[in-house]
């Protein structure tokens, strides 16, 4: 089967809402504008405190694979694919582990390594490593997270929807994740809910490796 994204990156060919932002002379007015969205975001990570989601997640050849999201704050995320991908991609609150079923891969890398970890993370703080992308659109949000003390944790885009009935009047749209290679992934969101109950168990894996090798779930 031909592999999707690079594994290290956790996803994701750049959607073409964000890919037409325009840098423009910061005013002041427009700069505490910016803070507040940022504010607004933060808001957001910290108030879901758990979701699920139907997603799309498109690689820079235009592939597409689907399936469903799940998020449990802090830290615990979960991927779970199309009938018939052998793949999972699951985030316990520390690492994020990527099993590869059909040839008993798995691969793990802690959480802050990651793009996702934006987005993951409830104690990070948008102000001093985001900024706003402007889109051209009130009603959408756009955030760019990235350590410029390291490039190799790669960039996240986080796209938002102004909604007043969701937390923080923001509804998660989607993301793309950029790694310092250059693999781009995208994901589209769809069906989210907010608040529904999610067991400890669904950020836990079945190990395909052979019997002796490390368990990780």
């Amino acid at each position: 089967m031909k592999r999707m994204f690079a594994p290290a990156t956790l996803t994701l060919a750049a959607l073409t809402l964000v890919a037409v932002s325009v840098a423009v002379p910061m005013m002041p007015a427009a700069a505490q504008a910016d803070q507040s969205d940022l504010s607004r975001v933060n808001a957001y990570i910290r108030a879901v405190t758990t979701m699920t989601a139907d997603f799309a997640q498109t690689d820079r050849n235009g592939q597409t694979l689907t399936g469903q999201l799940t998020i449990k704050q802090p830290g615990k995320i979960r991927f779970q694919y199309q009938k018939g991908v052998p793949l999972l991609i699951v985030g316990d609150g520390k690492a994020l582990t990527m099993i590869d079923y059909e040839v008993r891969q798995v691969q793990r890398w802690p959480i802050g390594n990651s793009p996702l970890g934006a987005l993951i993370d409830p104690s990070k703080d948008l102000s001093k490593f985001g900024k706003v992308i402007q889109t051209g659109d009130p009603t959408v949000l756009s955030v760019q997270a990235r350590d410029p003390k390291r490039p190799e944790y790669g960039t996240i885009t986080m796209i938002f929807k102004r909604d007043a009935g969701s937390p923080a009047g923001l509804q998660l749209y989607g993301w793309v994740a950029l790694d310092s290679q250059n693999n781009r992934t995208a994901v589209k969101l769809s069906n989210q809910r907010y608040g529904v109950p999610v067991a400890d168990s669904a950020f836990r894996w079945t190990d395909p490796r052979p019997k002796g090798r490390a368990s990780g779930g």
